[in-house]
């Protein structure tokens, strides 16, 4: 059984010119500790389908089950990272990555062993009491992991989480994730615009296109774990990144293809 599958799944949003279709007839299955990324065009509808996973928003039509149960709202199974790290800028490291754990009333003082252990794994140890002004973005975001991974999901939900961060930092980031999951074992789903960084992730890159979107690639990444960025320099690395931007730059035209028949 999946952990989670998406069927049939669409989503029409409503404006004053009438309804905007984002998502249509998508179909995808998703097995427990997969990383899986959604990669296509902007305005694609990827951060929309991660939206619906994490139940912040309804599907219109079809359906998304979370082991064998519909998604009716948010679930503390899930974390979730969006593109800016969105820390307590009053709270410091250990507070804001300690946060969950208050509002979801449990014990703070049975987290702290934990939080120190992410803390030390991402190299924030001599920053565990500063504020997020103090902190690069680089740092902010590694904070943001730590405090989805506090309270222990099955699931967690990135959008564009290094988006904003130079080339190099990405790049750590990267190596940084990669550390992180090999110790804690998670399902993850990963919007992203960047192919290198999907491909040096998962194990799926999952392309959408189209408007109203659907799955138009569904591409296994065969390599082994742990990753390690000499992966880049290999043959096959570039094949992959190959077939996807032709998939990609497809989708594209495709959409303006629409847009312009309009």
């Amino acid at each position: 059984m999946s952990l989670i599958k998406i069927a049939g799944t669409g989503k029409t949003y409503l404006s004053k010119s009438g309804s905007v279709p984002a998502l249509s007839g998508v179909n995808l299955d998703i097995q427990s500790g997969e990383f899986i990324s959604l990669i296509g065009p902007s305005g694609c509808g990827k951060s929309t389908l991660l939206m619906l996973l994490a139940g912040l928003e309804s599907a219109t039509h079809g359906e998304i089950l979370f082991e064998d149960k519909k998604i009716l709202g948010p679930d503390k199974k899930n974390g979730i990272i969006f593109q800016d790290a969105t820390l307590l800028p009053w709270k410091s490291v250990l507070e804001n990555i300690l946060f969950p754990i208050e509002i979801l009333k449990l014990d703070k003082k049975a987290y702290y062993k934990k939080a120190r252990e992410l803390i030390s794994i991402v190299k924030l140890d001599k920053f565990i009491d500063k504020k997020p002004h103090e902190l690069s973005g680089g740092m902010r975001q590694r904070v943001a992991i730590c405090r989805s991974l506090i309270h222990d999901p099955q699931v967690l939900l990135m959008d564009e989480p290094f988006s904003a961060l130079d080339a190099i930092t990405r790049d750590q980031m990267n190596i940084v994730l990669s550390e992180l999951l090999e110790k804690f074992n998670k399902t993850v789903v990963f919007v992203t615009h960047s192919i290198k960084e999907a491909i040096f992730l998962s194990d799926r890159v999952v392309v959408l296109g189209g408007r109203p979107a659907l799955v138009t690639l569904d591409l296994k990444i065969d390599f082994p774990r742990p990753r390690r960025s000499e992966i880049e320099d290999l043959d096959l690395f570039r094949d992959y990144s190959k077939t996807l931007r032709q998939t990609i730059l497809q989708a594209h035209q495709a959409m303006t293809t629409e847009v312009g028949s309009v």
